[in-house]
């Protein structure tokens, strides 16, 4: 799997030719920042990766290795809005960002348990 680092330096070299340098004044971090994500010797925070996936317009999965889709395709926006416009489902998706967090955790507990038994 392709790692955060890998995916920097290709992205920063092949893509837009940007020196380290101006990498991280786009991104607001140091040159030797940016060297040490590039060779893994240290982690950007959140913010600092969602301004990296921002400038070269991919998604957060795609820097760091989980996946090598570089974007939401169509087809993933069609799926996720067929499931929000369910009507039973939608009450659900609407009602989960208010749901406490002892809650949410029991909720994965069971999640979890249906994904073990299939």
């Amino acid at each position: 799997m392709t790692t955060f680092g890998e995916r920097l330096r290709s992205l920063r070299k092949n893509e837009t030719s940007l020196t380290m340098k101006e990498l991280g004044k786009r991104i607001g971090v140091s040159e030797s920042a940016v060297g040490m994500y590039e060779r893994g010797e240290r982690e950007p925070d959140m913010e600092v990766i969602g301004r990296i996936a921002d400038l070269f317009e991919v998604t957060v999965d795609y820097l760091l290795g989980r996946s090598d889709q570089r974007d939401y395709t169509a087809a993933e926006d069609e799926k996720f809005n067929r499931f929000k416009d369910d009507p039973t489902m939608e009450r659900w998706f609407n009602e989960l960002p208010k749901t406490k967090e002892e809650d949410l955790r029991k909720l994965k507990k069971m999640w979890d348990l249906i994904k073990d038994n299939h």
